[in-house]
């Protein structure tokens, strides 16, 4: 039997050596590690393909000629399915409110550029362009288009919007994700003041108060849930926002793989903050074995660290499916109520 060719055998010159390999870049212009496993990468995609290719047929028929999309039980299903590309700033900026914002405001965004701009802001920001995704071709000064002018511009609109934020760390990884699916400033703005103004308030404040509420939420639930791990963490006085604060900041970016993040973000976007915590209860639930062989604090950083690689993560679409049967039930009344207990703890303490 011939052996498949890996992808990196397909691009060659006319003298037969090897061209610069389109296929080191992911689709979104992120660069693979040298390490990378294209075997098992084409593997995966063969499979997957198939579903995007049914879903994209059933996703083109949903959206076909309509100039709204309505949130109902229909489309939830089909998010949780996952959005074909092609369709995800379309379906992110009409179930997160986002186009309702950009139809009542259209000439808001150009006139947040066009005014007069905090030069603390301005110096911030840009310290932070060059840091945001070095390993992704789109951003690098050199490419045409080149997304750091696009991502200023929206962190620079955003900073003036929302003055009680500001820019902080995180921001950027978030306007640039925004940026490579919805290729629009704007809308991109738009989305940001979704994520940051509504689905996760108080994340990005200086004071934290939401993130840091919501981690000794899913520490709760971790009690419940997963108990073995719960007490792992007690054991060896591990803080939650030791391993979980950069999971919960920048929305699982640079923590498992693109197309799974984008994935995460299509059920975040309609269903809200939920979803993150749904994603992490399933990677310790799928890895408590794994975490309470946890000899120490820097075991358990390395375990936590661990989980959000390999084959499981990989595999977006059979991970999106776990993450709504592995955690159980969790409604937002639960969410709410532990909410409000544990941002009274956060304010005791700090106070």
């Amino acid at each position: 039997m011939e052996k498949k060719k890996k992808p990196t055998d397909v691009s060659r010159s006319p003298d037969g050596r090897a061209k610069d390999r389109v296929d080191s870049v992911d689709p979104y212009g992120f660069e693979r590690s040298k390490d990378f496993d294209y075997d098992s990468y084409e593997e995966l995609m063969s499979e997957y393909l198939v579903v995007l290719t049914r879903r994209s047929i059933k996703w083109s028929k949903l959206v076909k000629g309509r100039g709204k999309v309505q949130k109902n039980v229909k489309l939830k299903r089909y998010v949780r399915k996952g959005i074909p590309n092609e369709h995800r700033a379309l379906i992110w900026m009409a179930v997160s409110g986002a186009q309702d914002q950009l139809e009542k405001n259209p000439a808001y965004y150009q006139s947040l550029l066009g005014a007069q701009h905090d030069p603390k802001l301005v110096e911030t920001i840009c310290t932070d362009l060059n840091r945001t995704f070095p390993d992704n071709v789109q951003f690098r000064k050199t490419s045409n288009p080149c997304l750091q002018k696009a991502l200023y511009n929206v962190l620079l609109a955003y900073g003036h919007h929302n003055s009680a934020v500001g820019y902080c760390q995180g921001m950027n990884f978030i306007a640039g994700y925004l940026l490579i699916i919805t290729k629009d400033e704007e809308k991109s703005f738009w989305l940001m003041d979704a994520l940051l103004g509504r689905i996760l308030p108080d994340y990005y404040t200086p004071a934290m108060l939401g993130l840091k509420t919501d981690q000794e939420v899913l520490g709760e639930l971790v009690k419940v849930k997963i108990p073995g791990v719960w007490q792992t963490m007690m054991d060896h006085n591990v803080t939650w926002t030791l391993v979980v604060s950069r999971w919960f900041i920048c929305l699982y970016i640079d923590v498992l793989p693109v197309e799974t993040v984008l994935r995460i973000w299509d059920c975040l976007f309609y269903e809200g903050a939920k979803i993150l915590f749904r994603v992490a209860l399933t990677l310790m639930h799928h890895n408590q074995d794994l975490i309470q062989q946890a000899q120490s604090l820097p075991d358990i950083c390395q375990n936590f660290k661990q989980i959000t690689h390999g084959p499981f993560v990989d595999d977006c679409h059979t991970f999106m499916q776990k993450i709504f049967t592995e955690p159980g039930s969790l409604s937002m009344a639960t969410l709410t109520k532990l909410r409000a207990t544990c941002r009274s703890r956060v304010i005791a303490e700090e106070s």
